[in-house]
């Protein structure tokens, strides 16, 4: 039985593919995925991509 923990183990694999811990690196993907469209006004309808 191995005494790796989980926590060891994913450490590891993040090492292994060269994931970047940097606070600035994770802004720009934060920003990238977490943008929200402006609010709608009220009474009006969202518009859809059909």
């Amino acid at each position: 039985m191995s005494t790796e923990t989980q926590a060891d183990k994913f450490k590891a694999l993040a090492r292994e593919l060269e994931c970047d811990e940097s606070e600035e690196a994770f802004d720009d993907a934060l920003k990238r995925v977490a943008t929200a469209p402006p609010p709608h006004e009220k009474g009006q309808q969202a518009e859809t991509d059909d």
